[in-house]
């Protein structure tokens, strides 16, 4: 018999999801290990022998890492599944046949670079707030942004009643009637980069994200995906097991 290891740890090595994350899934009543609805942290397991099932499905240890970057096409949600039937990312990479799980998220009206994986452990260390991982995007915006808008991107903007990090940002182009504007944050609240420039008066037409912790969304094609190198894995800070 193996030793025994917690509940979360046993989730996150058959990467359904980031140790956090799997502490919201027992808290939220959605793990059972054999029959019994598991909602204390400091359950453990034998990881050799355990029955756990998340959501009613049956998981296990995954035996080989899979670290995706996709090309997002507007129009998909950031999930496993749907209640409203919308298409996933999951179905972009089908061919794979392994249960991987979106790193973060991505707006369904927004596209670029998505990773997936099957490594909690590599879920945790993109997505954890103390990481503080850089993300570039793209944003086509209506009119022209002045100096000071552009500053107060820059020093940070008010939302929900708390003030975002400041921003890197630049004006890389200027048309007729819209600007597009490049943003780096190294947050993720949701809808982030839209909000923002909503705050200051200019609507994102669209935004596409073009790189994560310098690890660049480059030529891939719209839908496809690759596989992560581990020099790009490096670049995030993570090492595999």
């Amino acid at each position: 018999m193996a030793e025994k290891i917690r509940l979360q740890k046993y989730i996150s090595m058959c990467g359904v999801a980031s140790r956090r994350a799997a502490e919201a899934l027992i808290l939220e009543g959605k793990v059972k290990v054999g029959k019994t609805v598991v909602t204390e942290l400091g359950t453990k397991v034998d990881p050799d022998n355990a029955k756990v099932f998340v959501d009613g499905k049956p998981i296990s240890i995954v035996n080989k890492k899979y670290y995706i970057a996709l090309n997002k096409p507007s129009g998909y949600v950031t999930t496993v599944s749907d209640q409203f039937d919308r298409r996933t990312v999951i179905e972009l990479v089908g061919d794979l046949n392994e249960r991987l799980y979106p790193v973060g998220r991505l707006d369904y009206d927004s596209e670029g670079l998505l990773f997936l994986t099957n490594d909690g452990d590599f879920m945790q260390q993109v997505t954890h707030p103390s990481k503080q991982i850089n993300k570039t995007y793209k944003a086509v915006v209506m009119g022209h942004p002045d100096p000071l808008e552009i500053a107060k991107l820059r020093q940070g903007i008010l939302l929900d009643g708390k003030k975002t990090s400041p921003a890197l940002v630049q004006i890389t182009k200027t048309l007729e009637n819209t600007s597009e504007l490049t943003i780096t944050i190294s947050e993720g609240r949701n809808r982030q980069v839209r909000r923002m420039c909503e705050e200051i008066g200019h609507e994102v037409l669209k935004l596409t994200r073009t790189s994560i912790g310098g690890v660049k969304l480059g030529h891939l094609p719209r839908g496809k995906w690759r596989h992560l190198t581990d020099s790009e894995l490096t670049l995030l800070g993570y090492n595999k097991k």
